[in-house]
């Protein structure tokens, strides 16, 4: 909120207004909970294309909230997942390939965000040993160290941001796998 001088010098009532006013808005552009004030709509085919739509929305959001957190650490949400799959193996090494298949959005660009990660010294980029043409990748100390710091500022923004109990996201996951089985 901007303090002017012409609301200082104001009314208390007009204050508490201008205030009360600010709250709200804030409050309308970040706790949208239903899918249907959030995308001014309310009009599906049936329950099943609006669940696809929640699914798609959250998506978004949950992107949102960790994209611009990210965005501190220089790395973009497709590089920390790449930092995230290579940590779970290290010190192994991975190739591209294998990479690529693990990654959530399977449409990304992976032997790109390997070049930049490298260029940023996150990870080491090798030749395989067996094979020749097949390239090679492992985490760097430096990479395992603003994976780490990403992950605590992801952590602790899923914690403050996401509402819902141990066992509604057990359900969660359940619906969720349910809902591709046909992937």
């Amino acid at each position: 909120m901007v303090l002017s001088p012409q609301l200082l010098n104001s009314s208390s009532a007009a204050w508490t207004t201008k205030i009360n006013l600010e709250i709200r808005c804030i409050y309308i552009n970040i706790c949208i909970v239903k899918l249907e004030d959030a995308i001014k709509s309310n009009k599906f085919k049936s329950e099943t294309q609006k669940a696809g739509l929640n699914v798609l929305y959250t998506a978004w959001w949950l992107k949102t909230l960790s994209v611009k957190e990210l965005k501190t650490f220089g790395i973009t949400h497709e590089q920390y997942n790449v930092l995230r799959i290579l940590k779970g193996k290290h010190p192994e090494l991975m190739c591209v390939k294998d990479i690529a298949s693990r990654m959530i959005e399977k449409s990304s660009n992976v032997p790109r965000i390997v070049d930049r990660l490298e260029i940023k010294k996150f990870i080491k980029r090798t030749q395989g040993e067996i094979d020749g043409r097949q390239t090679v990748v492992t985490l760097t100390e430096k990479g395992i160290d603003v994976l780490a710091k990403a992950t605590i500022k992801l952590d602790a923004i899923s914690e403050k941001s996401v509402a819902i109990t141990n066992e509604d996201a057990m359900l969660l996951n359940t619906l969720l796998e349910k809902f591709r089985t046909k992937e």
